[in-house]
């Protein structure tokens, strides 16, 4: 598999975790040490990769066999780092995110999600 399958594969793994309220997914998609960044609800939301977790937690999960929306428009890979902008859906609101994926001990992770809520 090419790094930029890898970063592909992690992305899926966000936004299938997202949407299905899969904690494991989650878990194994961000690293622990992760930042989760935007606006939400008219102020700055900045959460540990916890925090954003126990968020997603307390939404409706998808129903299973659900095709989650996910739109992949770039995705940009340098050696170990890489960035993506993918477009997703939850809980009835569309996001734009950028995530930056570090290679670490062979595996990409997600160290930082910024997002924009569409309105």
């Amino acid at each position: 598999m090419s790094d930029r399958q890898a970063v592909e594969q992690t992305v899926h793994l966000y936004v299938e975790g997202m949407a299905f309220a899969n904690e494991a997914a989650l878990k194994k998609a961000f690293h622990p040490k992760s930042s989760i960044i935007g606006h939400y609800e008219n102020a700055v939301e900045w959460l540990t990769r916890d925090e954003f977790i126990a968020a997603i937690l307390q939404e409706e999960p998808a129903p299973p066999g659900t095709q989650p929306y996910m739109d992949i428009q770039s995705v940009d890979v340098e050696g170990d780092a890489a960035s993506v902008k993918v477009t997703d859906d939850f809980a009835g609101m569309r996001f734009t995110d950028y995530l930056s994926l570090l290679k670490i001990d062979g595996r990409w992770t997600i160290v930082g999600k910024l997002f924009h809520l569409h309105r």
